[in-house]
Order: structure tokens, then sequence, then C-alpha cells
């Protein structure tokens, strides 16, 4: 039997592992990205994250995956046989209470992505096939992988999940010595490690369950609203998904952390989750066209000095061949006049 690392053992990586938490404790929240280098160790996080969660296991979707493998099939010549609903499952019903785990999703076909999107933000899979269907819960956390440098994912997918986080290759040299320490550890003695992690992965996984049982109980404030509002405003967001992963979010780390209402530390919590992959740059506003009273002076490498041999009366910035026309005219009058 296959032991995962236990999530309760994992070093560092802290907005990362909250991420999975809420996303535990209220799947709706809509999946969670995690861009970054490889070596991040960002399969193992997530097959910690399947321990603590009701179907404790996690499914992951392999590349070259088809529609009918992912949400089921149906066989209709049965249907019209029986007229019985003949629905065998896929991976999203395997899925279901555990954790659907999305390595490279930048190189999906977009159309999967989209799929997996809608059923983890819906907790629902329908299938239809000429006039038939059929549907079936599938509540999982839905976790994709990317490394930015492979490719970058379509913004209009990238708005589409819930949280983000982009991981930065900074660990310090003591997190890196306990890293290793632990996976050693691990890998020789795995029964002697989950033993020593034991309780502590206990009361993580019971701290989900009574968050799970008490998210719709807490309130979302007029006040809590504004300030979200706010904060996507600044952002420059598109649309107002963010503000509602970020109401969603915040609601599930209050219950997570045993809040009875939603509080500025919760959505401080969360606000870079659900901003992170959305954030837009503001556009310079467009500016008006000039008055002729205003329009800046000519480049000064068209200008020259006209003290010297010039002679007198020449302007003192004008065009090179002007001045030097000017310069003529005037000579040729001093001639003149004498």
């Amino acid at each position: 039997m296959t032991r995962n690392f236990p999530f309760s053992a994992i070093v560092g990586q802290t907005l990362l592992r909250r991420a999975l938490l809420l996303a535990a404790v209220d799947p709706g929240i809509g999946g969670v990205l995690i861009q970054g280098p490889r070596g991040m160790a960002k399969s193992t996080v997530a097959r910690g994250l399947a321990d603590l969660l009701p179907g404790g296991r996690m499914v992951t979707l392999p590349l070259g995956t088809t529609e009918e493998r992912l949400v089921g099939t149906l066989n209709l010549e049965r249907v019209l046989k029986s007229g019985e609903v003949d629905f065998s499952p896929g991976l999203l019903h395997a899925a279901h209470e555990g954790v659907l785990y999305v390595d490279e999703v930048n190189l999906l076909p977009d159309n999967l992505v989209d799929l997996l999107l809608d059923v983890a933000a819906s907790g629902v899979n329908r299938v239809e096939r000429d006039g038939i269907s059929h549907q079936h819960l599938a509540r999982f956390v839905l976790i994709g992988t990317m490394n930015p440098d492979e490719g970058e994912l379509r913004p209009q997918l990238l708005d589409r999940f819930g949280m983000g986080v982009r991981l930065e290759n900074d660990l310090t040299p003591e997190e890196r010595v306990e890293i290793v320490r632990r996976r050693l550890a691990f890998d020789g003695a795995p029964e002697a490690f989950l033993q020593s992690h034991a309780a502590a992965q206990t009361a993580l996984g019971d701290r989900c369950r009574v968050a799970r049982a008490r998210l719709h109980e807490i309130p979302v404030h007029e006040a809590i609203h504004q300030g979200v509002a706010v904060r996507c405003h600044d952002a420059n967001v598109e649309g107002v998904r963010a503000d509602l992963v970020m109401l969603r979010a915040a609601r599930a780390n209050a219950a997570f952390e045993g809040n009875e209402r939603i509080c500025e530390s919760d959505i401080e919590a969360v606000s870079e989750l659900a901003l992170a992959h959305r954030r837009q740059e503001a556009q310079p506003p467009a500016s008006s066209p000039e008055s002729p009273s205003r329009r800046p002076p000519p480049p000064q490498n068209e200008a020259v000095s006209t003290s010297g041999d010039m002679g007198p009366g020449v302007p003192r910035s004008v065009p090179d061949g002007a001045a030097r026309d000017v310069a003529d005219l005037l000579k040729k009058k001093v001639l003149v006049s004498d």
C-alpha cells in the first residue's frame, strides 16, 4: 500500500498550504492553480491533502485523457433496449470527495480545462448524449500545476481557477536542510515517520471536518462585501469572480480558524490567493490633444547657436539651413548698404 507524505509534516510553503486547506474546507471555491519551477514538491503536497478529505483519495489526470474518460460514458444501445440509463463513470466520479490532480494543466486541451473548472465549481458532473443525460455528485479539490516557462494558460482559464499560488525558489538553507531530513526519514522508515506525525495529522483532519460542517453558519456582513470590492477594484480585475472567490475563501478561513464571523484578518489571509493570478496593471488615461499654445519645443538637435560668424540679427534657435540663409541675406544687405 502506497503511503503519502503527511500534510502536517510539510515544511514552508505557507501560502500554498493555506490555499489547499481552504479548498478542502470549501471545494466550491473552484480549485487551486500552483505555478512554479520543477522540484518544489507540488505533487507531494497534493497527495498529502487527499488524506485530510472524506474520500481520502487522489486521482491524477494524465495528459492525453479524452473527454469520455474524464466525464464518463453513456451506453445508448442499452438505453434503447431496456430503457435504463447505463453509465460508465469516469475520473470525475472517482475523484468525488478527494483530490483531482492535473499536472502541467497548461498543456491540457482548453475544452477539458474548461470542463474541469465547471464541475469543480458546481460539484456536479452532467453527461449528455443524444438527448439522454445522467448526472452525479463530483465534489473534489481541483489542483492544477504548471511551470510558466513551459507555456502559459489562457487568461480566460487562468481567471476561472479559484485561487492561485506562485511558488518561488527562495527556500532558506535551514528550510532546505529540514525538508531533506524529513524526506529521508520518511523514505527510510515510512511507518515510523507517519506514526510520529499521526497526532498532528489527525488534529488537522478534524479541524477541516469541523470547518466544513460550520461553513454556512458564518455570515457575510455588508462591511466585508465593501472591503472585498475595494480590494478587487484596486487590483483592476475583470468581472466579479475575484470578489466571489475572496468572500468564499475568507469564510472558509474564518471557519478553519474557529471564528464566528469574517474578520479583516480573514480577508488579509486570502486576498493574494484570489488576486495574484487576476491582477492587471491599470491603463494610463488617454491624453487629450495638445493645444497649439502647449506644443513641445522643437528637438534640441535641430537648434544651433547664432553667436560668432552668423552675424547680428539671426534668431538664436532656428534650423541649420534657415540660419545660413538668413545670415547670407544679412551679409548681402550689409554689402549693398555700404
